[in-house]
């Protein structure tokens, strides 16, 4: 028996290292998803084209000026219309894992197929200035805080969505939840 004592002190201390370093692991990476909803407008239709979903990472200081900790997501890209993510609907827009701690930024590449149908289906450009350049950016502090996150990004089509006299144009006003 006291020749067994050894190899049992060796096998707790081993399990004890591999649940340590599992631990650690999880707590230093998040499973982040984004989600997409919307608030009413009277339009038939927003198509927006989401092409690509990244976010952002930074501690709770200062943003930095450079390009480090950009993490681009999974994205299940296609066009989404906006009024049909309303009333407690929202859709799976991103999902990827990200190192845990602050998200900065969230950016929405957009494609070309931006349109706006109006309630007698007369179709029109939706103009989203930058949208395929840089994205659609949404400033954020959010600390993640377990292993698997939730962002739902809250458009306000109401007060986002500006009729003007060359076409629609989006003014993105979000909330994130």
């Amino acid at each position: 028996m006291k020749k067994l004592i050894p190899f049992l002190i060796l096998g707790l201390i081993t399990i004890s290292a591999v649940v340590v370093s599992c631990s650690k692991n999880d707590s230093e990476t998040s499973n982040l998803r984004i989600k997409l909803t919307d608030n009413p407008i009277d339009l038939d239709s927003v198509f927006v084209d989401v092409r690509e979903v990244r976010v952002k990472m930074g501690d709770d200081g200062v943003d930095s000026l450079n390009d480090d900790g950009w993490v681009t997501l999974a994205t299940n890209a296609g066009i989404y219309d906006l009024l049909r993510l309303q009333n407690g609907v929202d859709t799976l827009l991103a999902v990827g894992a990200v190192p845990t701690g602050y998200v900065r930024e969230i950016r929405l590449i957009l494609g070309d197929r931006n349109r706006v149908v109006d309630t007698f289906g007369i179709s029109s450009n939706l103009r989203i200035p930058s949208g395929s350049e840089s994205g659609l950016k949404i400033k954020v502090k959010r600390k993640l805080n377990a292993t698997l996150e939730t962002l739902i990004i809250d458009f306000d089509a109401a007060l986002s969505i500006k009729k003007e006299n060359d076409g629609y144009k989006l003014r993105p006003v979000i909330k994130l939840k």
